[in-house]
Formats: structure tokens, C-alpha cells, sequence
């Protein structure tokens, strides 16, 4: 609705009013032109005014504007934890997530290094796996940095562990690519098996939880900024991950006995 122009042409008294607005936008929706008037000691016609230069025809017009910015900036209801991880346990009591498990245990327990790679949320899971899997003897290391270089004659024989809800990260397919032409085996962690990572891996343990993202702002320069730019936070629950390397570790541990 405003925009840098519109915020700039504005008077000291439509500026109060705007400043108002933008604080209690709920209750503006709602209001009537004389009640929104007293609460900002301003005339009805001053009000008019401010919302002819927001281009609405009235009062009227200006609240619906206000109805629909609410309407699209209302905040996204996100699960209970218990409902993401009941929904993961549920899942895979129907499905052969124990067999890859197993057949991604033998992989490590037969490889002489481990590296794990994984950015965002799945690199803080990556690094955390690295560590449980040399707390079980099984030497691992994460990677961060997609470009660090990896030289084949040092790591022959060993695994990579790649982690990814999307499996589509750009950066992770190409580290995974690299990775293989090194002759590397690849085993991901990833929400679905149809994705690109999956495809190219050699072993996949998908865990089909609900993915949730919400809209969060970049920021902007009014309350009603038409331009401002938003990007997605995702907050897809770890725990069906954390679930998956603890395992894959505890069996690597019982073949190593």
C-alpha cells in the first residue's frame, strides 16, 4: 500500500495518523472513520485525505487494503513437535528404513574415513554426526566448505554422508558430484527419495516428515511497502535425522564387535 513516495508526500498530521496505523493495523481494520479520528486527534477530512493519496476512494476502501495486508502476512501455524515426530515413527514402522539403515552401516564399516557434508540446519545435523560417529571409533569428519579441497590418494575406501531435507540443494549436488568422480560412495538423508540427491546417491534413507517453511521479511522501508522481499525460513523438524545417524552409528558399533 505505501510506498517511498507516498510516506515522503505526507504531512505532519497524516504522518502521526500513518504511524498509528501501522501499530494497531488489527484494530484499524475494523474501526469506523470517527472513532480512528478521535483516537488520533485528527479530522475526518484529514483522514480522507491520507487515503486518497494511498489512491482509495475512501475510509472504506483503506480498511479493505488493510483486511487483505493482514491476510497475507498472517503468520503460518507451525505443528507441535510431537505431532512431527509421531508422524516420522508412524511412517516408518510401515516402511524399510531399518534395511537402509543396515546396508548404510555395512558401507561405513568398511570404509576407512567419513565425511559429512550438509549446510543450514543439515549442516549443524552433519557436524553432530561426524562427532557420534567417531564417538563409536568410526573416524568422521564435516565439511562446510564445498571447495575444500579432496585429494583421492587420502581418502581412498571412504564414505560420504550427505544431508538434506529439500535434496535439492545446489551446493550439496555439486559437492556430491565432485565427490564421486573421486569414486567416493554417497549415502543421503534426505525428506523424500525422488529428489536429485537421492537419485545420485548410492544409498538413500529418506524419512517423509512435512516440510515447514514460513514467509519471513528481508526487511523493508514502511509497513505497507509494496517491494518489500521475503524468504523462507525452513523449520522442518531434525529429529527423524538424528534418529537415522544415531542408528546408522549403533550398528556400525555391533559389526565392529
Amino acid at each position: 500500500m505505501f510506498t517511498a513516495e507516498m510516506i515522503a508526500s505526507l504531512n505532519e498530521l497524516e504522518t502521526s495518523l500513518y504511524n498509528y496505523i501501522c501499530k494497531n493495523e488489527d484494530k484499524v481494520a475494523y474501526m469506523r472513520i470517527r472513532e480512528l479520528a478521535d483516537e488520533t486527534h485528527v479530522s475526518t477530512s484529514t483522514i480522507l485525505r491520507f487515503c486518497r493519496k494511498l489512491n482509495c476512494e475512501g475510509f472504506s476502501e483503506f480498511k479493505t487494503k488493510i483486511k487483505l495486508h493482514l491476510e497475507e502476512t498472517k503468520k503460518t501455524t507451525i505443528k507441535s513437535v510431537e505431532h512431527s515426530v509421531l508422524e516420522f515413527f508412524d511412517r516408518i514402522s510401515q516402511g524399510n528404513i531399518d534395511e537402509n539403515i543396515k546396508k548404510a552401516a555395512h558401507l561405513v564399516a568398511e570404509s576407512n574415513n567419513v565425511l559429512f557434508i550438509g549446510t543450514g540446519s543439515s549442516g549443524i545435523m552433519a557436524e553432530y554426526g561426524a562427532r557420534y560417529f567417531s564417538s563409536v571409533g568410526k573416524f568422521s569428519m564435516y565439511i562446510n566448505d564445498p571447495y575444500f579441497p579432496i585429494h583421492a590418494k587420502l581418502l581412498s575406501n571412504s564414505v560420504a554422508v550427505a544431508l538434506s531435507v529439500s535434496g535439492e540443494t545446489p551446493v550439496i549436488i555439486t559437492h556430491i558430484n565432485q565427490l564421486k568422480e573421486q569414486g567416493i560412495k554417497v549415502i543421503s538423508i534426505t525428506n523424500s527419495k525422488y529428489s536429485t540427491i537421492s537419485k545420485i546417491s548410492d544409498i538413500n534413507i529418506p524419512y517423509y516428515v512435512t516440510e515447514e517453511r514460513f514467509e519471513t521479511s528481508l526487511g523493508k522501508t514502511t509497513c505497507y511497502e509494496t517491494e518489500e522481499q521475503f524468504k523462507y525460513s525452513d523449520i522442518t523438524t531434525q529429529v527423524p535425522v538424528v534418529y537415522i545417524l544415531e542408528s546408522i552409528a549403533r550398528e556400525i558399533y555391533k559389526l565392529k564387535g
